[in-house]
């Protein structure tokens, strides 16, 4: 496959980490995630538990969606592709797919806008791994947590969600850690905190209205970010509000993290604070999404 100057069409690798995709695909899943290991037969039936509940994890089908519409938006010069660490697709077959429609680079993004060399150095590993084997040069993406078309995006679902609500108070949420991993890369934090405030400021979110707290920790342990979602919604029904609204800024696709996490879990917990639960959609297909993902893929040809 050519382009349509004559030249070898640039790759487009979009990563994430993976999922089940029903209780049925848990355990090997899990499996994937612990290095090959057998995971603990209680979590295996815990993470069951929770993909019945919520009837499956659509987070691989979204990706993909993604993957075709931002083939769709790069045209013929790109050749798009997705690729998962602990599920099919897996990244070594994308690369694989890419270097057999002619692409000789391929642009590793990862679909996580804040990006860590630490937390997330399973992907460059995997990719370049993978593009090696394959004759192809490939290369990630710098974070991307502050593309315009992104903040954008995320800054729109805070306004629509307001109109509708009213004066209700917001909570950012992003994906817990160990302190031990933060510890060692204190800049993904950083990021993390740079993406709210630019959102805040295109949102128009006066000092007070918000605040921030981390969702999802893991089943360790070990001390982990606090403080928790659910350590904030007592004191918001303590101050006189009857609602709240969630958003999520790490989280680019429905998947268990929202659906179980944030859908079932806060929102029972909101529920026992006395408060009505409103979270964003997250961005999905969005068509302003898809267009940060053009930016990033616009901005990485360029460096």
């Amino acid at each position: 496959m050519r382009s349509s100057a004559g030249m070898a069409p640039t790759g487009v690798l979009l990563m994430t980490y993976g999922s089940a995709v029903t209780s049925a695909d848990v355990e090997p899943y899990l499996r994937s995630v612990y290095r090959g290991a057998d995971p603990p037969a209680d979590l295996v039936a815990e993470f069951q538990r929770r993909y019945d509940l919520v009837g499956g994890s659509p987070l691989i089908e979204i990706t993909r969606a993604q993957g075709r519409e931002l083939q769709r938006a790069l045209g013929d010069d790109h050749v798009v592709r997705v690729g998962m660490l602990h599920s099919p697709p897996s990244i070594p077959d994308a690369v694989a797919e890419l270097a057999g429609a002619g692409v000789e680079r391929i642009i590793g993004i990862v679909l996580s806008p804040q990006y860590s060399p630490i937390i997330m150095g399973g992907y460059p590993r995997a990719l370049g791994a993978a593009a090696e084997a394959n004759g192809v040069s490939a290369g990630m993406a710098e974070p991307w947590h502050l593309t315009p078309a992104f903040i954008e995006c995320m800054a729109g679902r805070v306004t629509d969600a307001l109109d509708k609500l009213g004066e209700v108070p917001v909570i950012f949420t992003a994906h817990s850690l160990p302190e031990s991993v933060i510890d060692r890369d204190r800049g993904y934090l950083d990021q993390i905190h740079e993406t709210i405030d630019a959102i805040v400021a295109r949102a128009g979110l006066p000092d007070g209205r918000w605040q921030f707290a981390y969702q999802s920790a893991g089943h360790s342990p070990e001390p982990w970010l606090t403080p928790d979602l659910k350590d904030l919604l007592p004191g918001l029904r303590d101050a006189g509000h009857s609602a709240v609204l969630v958003v999520p800024v790490q989280f680019l696709a429905d998947h268990l993290e929202i659906l179980f996490d944030i859908d079932v879990a806060a929102a029972e917990e909101a529920e026992e604070a006395g408060l009505a639960f409103n979270r964003t959609e997250l961005p999905n297909t969005d068509p302003a999404f898809i267009e940060s993902l053009r930016q990033v893929v616009e901005r990485e040809q360029e460096r």
